[in-house]
């Protein structure tokens, strides 16, 4: 790390300061991620404003947070133009700003808009010349640290206590949503099954889903597949849910991130492959089974509820449990490979998990 925690001005630490940027342009995960910092914040300034800066498509995931007042969106590839424009609109408008992505643009907006600036950095020849837009700048850790604690770095820096709970929230109309997708004059015990993640190479096969969800019919439970609205996850999801055990309910494309939240607050058992819908239901406290390939778990697994900032929560190899969450990899000898697919791309599937059993999942959840 560089510099210590006592290079945070002494006057902000006497005087908290009035509004703090955020800055985690990248995927919905990421995003959902940062809400540990975001909350440790928030609770050692009270009063603070903080905002946040996120690609467009993925504000979703923290449009109802109680801790946030602003949230920027900004095109994942905006023209030269808007992109200098909306960079000059930030100029010095926060007293502080966090970078979470170690790339050149997020670092170029905690630059631009914070009059003093930290962030998570490669730690390479190729990227010093990045360290002379922070005042403070942390070794981002891309294998053997959990992308919470990677965030929850910056609270060190700043000098403040680490909460590490991922916050998950929602408003009313969205629980209005959800009380009209599962009206019923039956008492239900939900299950959501999260089908479709947003690359193959993190797919599991369309046969065990369906073998999983028979049995989940079999032993008493209601079937809610849940998915986002894009075309490609809901051909997806409506051809899987012809497969599915009656009264099966497909909530795909019809419900917000927040009403998904709320849904899957509400069931009794979640599956899921590495998606951010995985994340929630393990921070909610729901109990939560994954299903991973090729990615990493120390990185990305899914955060269980009430786990402590002070170690991983997770091993790279091996299935697992910890807390709420079971988290199961295929049985290859490459697991984890950390690469995207067999094909090496991410169109790819990974025999990891097209060769993972029902029978597993199915143990997992008994």
């Amino acid at each position: 790390m560089s510099g210590s925690p006592s290079s945070f001005p002494n006057a902000v630490r006497q005087t908290p300061p009035r509004s703090v940027l955020v800055v985690v342009t990248r995927r919905l995960g990421d995003v959902l991620l940062a809400t540990p910092l975001i909350r440790s914040i928030r609770r050692a300034w009270p009063e603070v404003a903080i905002d946040v800066l996120v690609f467009d498509g993925t504000q979703g995931v923290i449009t109802a947070s109680p801790d946030i007042r602003r949230i920027h969106v900004v095109p994942e590839r905006p023209g030269l133009l808007r992109h200098l424009v909306f960079a000059l609109r930030l100029a010095r408008r926060y007293d502080v700003a966090l970078s979470l992505v170690p790339g050149d643009r997020p670092t170029f907006y905690a630059f631009l808009a914070g009059r003093w600036r930290a962030g998570l950095l490669l730690d390479t020849a190729k990227q010093r010349w990045k360290r002379r837009f922070l005042n403070r700048w942390v070794p981002f850790d891309d294998l053997n640290t959990h992308t919470v604690r990677m965030h929850l770095s910056l609270a060190g820096v700043l000098g403040i206590v680490a909460h590490s709970e991922v916050v998950v929230s929602w408003r009313t109309e969205d629980e209005h949503q959800v009380d009209q997708l599962l009206v019923s004059d039956q008492p239900q015990r939900l299950v959501v099954l999260h089908t479709y993640p947003k690359f193959n190479y993190k797919m599991w096969r369309r046969e065990g889903w369906a073998e999983v969800a028979h049995w989940f019919a079999a032993h008493g439970h209601r079937v809610v597949l849940t998915g986002g609205g894009a075309t490609a996850e809901l051909d997806y999801v409506a051809k899987l849910a012809r497969d599915m055990p009656p009264g099966t309910v497909n909530a795909a494309g019809r419900l917000t991130l927040g009403a998904s939240a709320c849904l899957v607050s509400r069931a009794r058992i979640y599956v899921g492959p590495d998606t951010v819908m995985t994340h929630v239901a393990a921070a909610l406290g729901v109990p939560t089974v994954a299903l991973f390939g090729p990615s990493n778990p120390v990185k990305w697994g899914p955060w269980p509820h009430m786990h402590l900032a002070d170690a991983n929560p997770w091993r790279r190899c091996g299935s697992q449990r910890g807390g709420n969450v079971t988290l199961l990899q295929g049985a290859l000898s490459c697991v984890p490979c950390l690469l995207e697919g067999c094909g090496r791309n991410i169109a790819s599937f990974s025999d990891c998990l097209q060769q993972l059993p029902a029978a597993r999942v199915i143990a997992a959840i008994e």
